[in-house]
C-alpha cells in the first residue's frame, strides 16, 4: 500500500524505532501529499527529529515500511538522497566561506558543471535577497540570513521533498514570517515540505495538514481547523499571585482545570463581556484577587495541551 498511494511523496507505515527497551517511534503512519505543507508536531522527546531521521535515510527503521519520492528509504536510500533536501535546526553555513562559495561548495559536491554552479548559485543568491552579501563571510550574516543561506544551500540540487526540522528556531519574529514567504513560495513552485517546529503559529499558517505526536505515536492529524474542532471552545484562563487564591477559586470555580505550575485556572466560557463580567463578580463575592486575565478561542496552542497533556512555552499573551 505505501508508496502506491496516488500523489503521495512521503508514505510511512507502522513505522517503528526503539534504542534498547526505549520505544520512541511506536507504530505511525503519514501520508504526505505531493505539493503540500505537511507540519509534525509534538512536545520535546516525542520523537519528531528521529521520524525525520528516518525518513530522510539517517536512521533505518526497526519495523515498518518507508517509501520517500516513490522509493523505499531502506532498499533505495540513495535514490531517495537524490530526490530530498534537509535543513535543520542549527544552519550548516562554514563561516569561514562567503555565501557565494558556500553555494558553490554544495554545487560541487553535488558534481555539477562549474558553469552551471555558478548560475544556480547567482539564482539563489537573488532568489534569497543576499546577493549584496554575496562575498561576505557567512560568520558576519544575522540568524535571519544565515537560515535564508542554509535553505538556500539545500536548494542547489533542486530536491523534490525538503525536509525542514525547526527551521525558524531563535529568528526573530520579521525574520520568521520572511522564511514563511520563501517556504510558501517553494510549495507553490511543486516543492513538498515536510515541517517540524515548536512554534504552533507556524504550523496553523502554512500547514495543509498538522499531525501531531506524543511518546512516539500519532494522537491526531487534520488541517489545522479539524483539530482545533476536536477541543472545547473558548476559555478564560485566570493566574492568581499564590497557591491559597488558586485553591479557592478552583472551588468557586469546580469547572475549572487548574495548572499548578503556572497557578492558573481554565475556566469554560465564551469570554464576552457579560459572562466576564460574571465571573469576575463571581470571585469578588470571595474576595479573591486575580493577578492576570487572558481569553481564548480555540488554537494550536489548545489543541497541543489537549492532546499531549504539555502547555506550549513558546508564546504566553495575557491582559492585564
Amino acid at each position: 500500500m505505501v508508496g502506491a498511494m496516488n500523489g503521495s511523496a512521503i508514505a510511512a507505515s507502522g513505522l517503528r524505532k526503539a534504542y534498547k527497551d526505549k520505544v520512541v517511534l511506536d507504530g505511525i503512519d503519514l501520508d504526505v501529499r505531493a505539493g503540500t505543507i505537511f507540519a509534525l508536531l509534538g512536545p520535546n522527546g516525542a520523537g519528531k527529529t528521529t521520524t525525520v531521521n528516518v525518513l530522510t535515510t539517517l536512521l533505518a527503521p526497526d519495523t515498518g515500511k518507508v517509501v520517500v519520492a516513490g522509493h523505499d528509504v531502506v532498499a533505495e536510500t540513495k535514490k531517495v538522497r537524490a530526490a530530498i533536501g534537509v535543513t535543520g535546526q542549527f544552519a550548516s553555513v562554514d563561516d569561514l566561506l562567503t555565501g557565494e562559495e558556500n553555494l558553490l561548495l554544495m554545487a560541487d559536491l553535488l558534481h555539477l558543471p562549474k558553469a552551471e554552479g555558478e548560475r544556480i548559485a547567482r539564482r539563489l543568491l537573488e532568489r534569497f535577497e543576499l546577493s549584496e552579501a554575496a562575498g561576505k563571510p557567512a560568520a558576519s550574516y544575522s540568524g535571519g540570513m544565515r537560515r535564508k543561506l542554509d535553505l538556500a544551500m539545500t536548494l542547489v540540487g533542486e530536491p523534490r521533498i525538503i525536509f525542514l526540522d525547526e527551521p525558524t528556531t531563535g529568528l526573530d519574529p520579521r525574520s520568521r514570517r520572511t522564511m514563511w514567504e520563501i517556504i510558501r513560495g517553494l510549495v507553490a513552485g511543486g516543492t513538498t515540505i515536510f515541517l517540524t517546529t515548536q512554534y504552533l503559529e507556524e504550523a496553523d499558517q502554512l500547514a495543509d495538514r498538522i499531525a501531531v505526536l506524543d511518546q512516539g505515536r500519532i494522537v491526531a492529524e487534520g488541517t489545522a481547523d479539524q483539530l482545533k474542532r476536536q477541543i472545547p471552545g473558548s476559555h478564560v484562563r485566570l493566574r492568581f499571585a499564590d497557591r491559597h487564591a488558586l485553591d479557592v477559586a478552583a472551588q468557586v470555580l469546580p469547572t475549572s482545570t487548574r495548572d499548578e505550575e503556572e497557578l492558573t485556572l481554565r475556566v469554560p466560557g465564551d469570554g464576552g463581556v457579560r459572562s466576564l463580567r460574571a465571573l469576575l463578580d463571581r470571585l469578588d463575592q470571595h474576595s479573591i484577587d486575580v493577578e492576570e486575565l487572558s481569553v481564548h478561542t480555540p488554537d494550536l496552542d489548545d489543541v497541543f495541551l489537549a492532546l499531549t497533556g504539555h502547555a506550549n512555552k513558546t508564546k504566553e499573551v495575557n491582559a492585564r
